[in-house]
């Protein structure tokens, strides 16, 4: 029997590849065109070749704020994925309680990112603010605009209380799927509560398990919105990650050639790490599946 091939279908895809090529392609052409160039206005540009990304490598400005970067990335991931676990484990799995608990933990990650940081603002402010009111009443020095730590401390909890949400319904959904019958086999052995997690719960859920660090990290790493609405990267530079400091120079210092060398090499590390992390990803399902 012959079948009739018929291409037009891929007209359907036409749409998404314009979408993709004015939202994407065409921005990325302009950054990478901005980044071997430099310009004096009235449109005119000159060669520069690799002189930004030199620039950039040898920025000693750029390497502090990665190594903030990186700083917060990894303090995000050590608080949230085990926190996020401890709730999945305690969360029931069936019921009205269970209806409830989901939608609770759904609430944080509906809030968008620019309201997560006015809330934040304001609640930690000495004078209106209830998180400042109550510490300066306890008489714990607080101030998120002048002091390191507080600045840190505030960024960080702000970024647990919205994302850990995510981790958490991620490990539930990996939990759920788990059938009874390894639980109750686990009960005829008499397992204790810490052997039922570390041979049966963990590797069952270790696919969402590294989607939600794949997911945090990635977010972490390119946070913007609400570091820069709490803080603006201050007190001094303490909180001025690469995204914040990407925008400085780019719109604050108007340095477009820097500013696109700067942004591809950002793009850059991404992808990289986005890559091990599928890697890694791909090889455990690959053992799972053997």
């Amino acid at each position: 029997m012959n079948k009739t091939v018929n291409q037009k279908a891929w007209f359907l895809v036409l749409p998404v590849l314009l979408l993709v090529a004015f939202s994407a392609v065409i921005p990325l052409m302009t950054v990478v065109n901005y980044s071997v160039q430099d310009t004096f206005g009235n449109n005119q540009f000159f060669w520069a070749g690799l002189d930004w990304f030199r620039e950039m490598i040898e920025s000693e400005r750029m390497w502090n704020a990665l190594g903030r970067q990186i700083a917060f990335s990894v303090i995000i991931l050590a608080i949230e994925i085990p926190l996020g676990i401890f709730v999945a484990l305690n969360m029931p799995k069936k019921g009205f309680w269970a209806s409830l608990c989901l939608v609770l933990m759904s609430l944080p990650l509906l809030i968008p990112w620019n309201v997560v940081g006015t809330i934040w603002q304001i609640f930690g402010r000495v004078d209106i603010g209830l998180l400042g009111y109550t510490l300066s009443a306890l008489g714990i020095d607080y101030n998120y605009t002048q002091d390191f730590y507080a600045a840190w401390i505030t960024v960080i909890v702000m970024d647990v209380w919205h994302w850990t949400s995510l981790v958490v319904l991620l490990c539930y959904a990996g939990l759920v799927s788990i059938p009874d019958a390894y639980y109750q086999a686990a009960k005829i052995d008499q397992a204790s509560r810490w052997k039922v997690f570390r041979y049966i719960e963990l590797p069952k859920m270790m696919g969402v398990l590294m989607i939600a660090i794949l997911l945090r990290f990635m977010d972490s790493f390119m946070i913007y919105t609400e570091p820069f609405v709490v803080t603006g990267g201050g007190p001094g530079n303490s909180t001025t990650f690469l995204s914040i400091d990407l925008v400085k120079m780019a719109l604050g210092q108007f340095d477009l050639g820097p500013a696109a060398a700067f942004s591809i090499m950002y793009y850059l590390v991404i992808l990289l790490i986005s890559y091990v992390f599928y890697t890694v990803m791909t090889n455990l399902d690959k053992r799972d599946g053997h």
